[in-house]
């Protein structure tokens, strides 16, 4: 395989870069804002439109059955129409869902809406890290598509300011909740103009074999030099893969395929699995239970969201320094540590004005982990271990998976919460983000420092699998073309 100029992206190219990334990364903080605004809107909602433990499970986890639908859908989409177009629909039923949510009437409607944000959030969360990851160079791919999960956690960040907002200042109007979810129509605006001026993915033109486009394309986010070195890398495997079926079937029929399509199911249910979003969600009654009074918690919960959002700052620095498999051992190792310790404290502390604050430390310690060691590596890791063949089929069957265990616990957590309290939901949570760790240490291969294409050959070939690091976590290249299947 030719090798590309690796001269690093600077001065317009990567001021380009950027501006793409900002722009896209608007479906991230929509993904965020809509996932996370339900934790402050939730309890007013619940005393409006009457709402039980099981309906609030129902209509909080209605979203996130959509985005598994969605984040299924819309890889092949992408595939048939593009990433860009793909992304600019999205942000049309971003909008439509939001108005849906904040004019519903009752129950019912309230939920058709929510199921349509949870599509346009499963899409974005399936589409743009892909896109990202298809436009970045090697060098910066890990920080350059890991700012989609930035923004994902500057989005429930802003939720739960909106809500604080909101919530102590109007908290008397009824119908409140109606203004926190209405909040959200702006950024689908924004996401929509700001995609008709972004370019398309230069790897979806060339497997159209549309080459002069992506070259086009390349050359505004790469020197001349690089970008044509880069479609002559690529049209090489494009070639290759142009008789390739990229169906389930067929990746189901080929051992290596199978093989990191399961490792990519295991990175996205895993991540959920670690609870984050029993926080993330129902961090308000998390902390109510706890101990705080209801307008404490809606505060106190902005402080778990600014951790996750510092978190994300770090796991972005780390992304190009510490590798992939480094991170997320490390990442489930502290995660679990940290539900032990919840788990204990919620047992051992006694009721009293310090036990929630000691609450509110470990919940930020759990979230702080999380956000620098996982939730950044897993949406890197998602959108850079599928060949190209199989990407849209990869991607959409990991994130399908993702949302479907998202969307298990978010439905069953308050039902789980009132059975058996912090203490059993938090053990069980350690347990399973051990087992997390062991089969991360077990499976996982490590992806830092190449190419998409030299991936792609290492998955295709079963080399990238091999034991590739030393004690020291160095790992070896990946040699040229590997035979396929």
């Amino acid at each position: 395989m030719s090798q590309s100029p690796s001269a690093p992206v600077s001065g317009a190219p990567s001021r380009r870069l950027g501006l793409i990334a900002l722009v896209a990364t608007l479906g991230g903080l929509l993904f965020g804002y809509d996932t996370g605004v339900i934790n402050g809107a939730l309890l007013p909602m619940s005393r409006e439109l009457g709402l039980t433990e099981v309906t609030q499970g129902v209509v909080t986890s209605s979203l996130l059955f959509g985005a598994a639908a969605g984040a299924v859908t819309a890889g092949r989409v992408s595939d048939a129409l593009g990433r860009r177009p793909t992304i600019i629909g999205l942000a049309v039923v971003f909008f439509l869902g939001a108005v849906l949510c904040a004019a519903t009437p009752n129950v019912a409607l309230l939920i058709v809406g929510r199921v349509l944000l949870g599509l346009a959030v499963g899409g974005a969360s399936a589409v743009v890290p892909v896109f990202l990851a298809e436009l970045a160079p090697y060098e910066i791919r890990g920080s350059l598509s890991g700012r989609n999960e930035l923004m994902i956690v500057v989005g429930q960040l802003a939720a739960l300011v909106v809500n604080a907002v909101i919530g102590t200042t109007l908290g008397h109007l009824e119908g409140v909740w109606r203004i926190m979810l209405s909040v959200a129509a702006l950024p689908a605006v924004a996401l929509f103009f700001g995609m008709l001026r972004m370019p398309e993915s230069p790897r979806w033109l060339m497997a159209q074999g549309r080459f002069e486009e992506a070259l086009a394309v390349l050359k505004t986010v790469r020197t001349e030099e690089r970008a044509e070195a880069e479609v002559r890398e690529i049209r090489e495997l494009v070639h290759e893969e142009h008789e390739e079926k990229t169906g389930l079937g067929a990746v189901l029929g080929q051992k290596w395929l199978l093989r990191i399509l399961l490792v990519g199911i295991a990175i996205g249910v895993f991540q959920q699995l670690t609870g984050i979003n029993s926080i993330m969600y129902y961090g308000q009654v998390v902390l109510r239970d706890a101990g705080f009074a209801e307008n404490a918690a809606l505060v106190a919960n902005i402080a778990p969201a600014l951790i996750a959002v510092v978190g994300a700052f770090i796991a972005l620095w780390m992304m190009e320094r510490i590798n992939r498999r480094t991170t997320m051992i490390t990442g489930y190792t502290l995660t679990a540590l940290c539900h032990v310790l919840i788990g204990l404290a919620s047992v051992l502390v006694p009721a009293g004005p310090v036990k929630p604050y000691i609450m509110l430390v470990l919940i930020v310690a759990f979230v702080g982990s999380m956000q620098t060691f996982l939730n950044v590596a897993t949406w890197v890791l998602l959108s850079e271990i599928f060949p190209l063949h199989m990407r849209a089929v990869g991607m959409g069957v990991s994130v399908f998976c993702m949302w479907i265990a998202n969307a298990l616990i978010t439905l069953t957590f308050p039902s789980l919460l009132a059975a058996i309290g912090l203490t059993g939901s938090f053990f069980s949570f350690a347990a399973v983000n051990v087992l997390a760790a062991l089969v991360m240490w077990r499976f996982l291969p490590e992806t830092r420092g190449r190419s998409l294409e030299e991936v792609e050959d290492g998955v295709s070939s079963g080399e990238l699998f091999a034991r590739e690091h030393d004690d020291d976590g160095r790992h070896a290249p990946v040699h040229g073309h590997g035979a396929r299947g």
